[in-house]
């Protein structure tokens, strides 16, 4: 699968539970922590977890998919 980025901020239970599910479906994934950036933070505010894929934002995941259902989710959106 290709590489993705994962805004993230510490603390937040959206973004740590996306990042473990990734994480087990062994993904590549480089995080960001939003609050560490004044411009990412300026950029995505409280809307974390946001996912990039190859530099594109992809849609809002639903932190309620299991792996399976995240892996289907992460190749419809072209990450394979």
């Amino acid at each position: 699968m290709a590489d993705l980025v994962l805004f993230t901020r510490q603390g937040c239970c959206l973004c740590e539970g996306l990042e473990e599910k990734l994480r087990a479906l062994e993904i590549p994934l480089e995080l960001r922590d939003v609050d560490a950036d004044p411009a990412l933070q300026a950029r995505y505010g409280l809307e974390v977890p946001v996912l990039l894929a190859g530099g594109r934002e992809l849609p809002r995941v639903s932190p309620r998919l299991g792996l399976e259902a995240l892996r289907r989710w992460l190749q419809e959106q072209g990450v394979s």
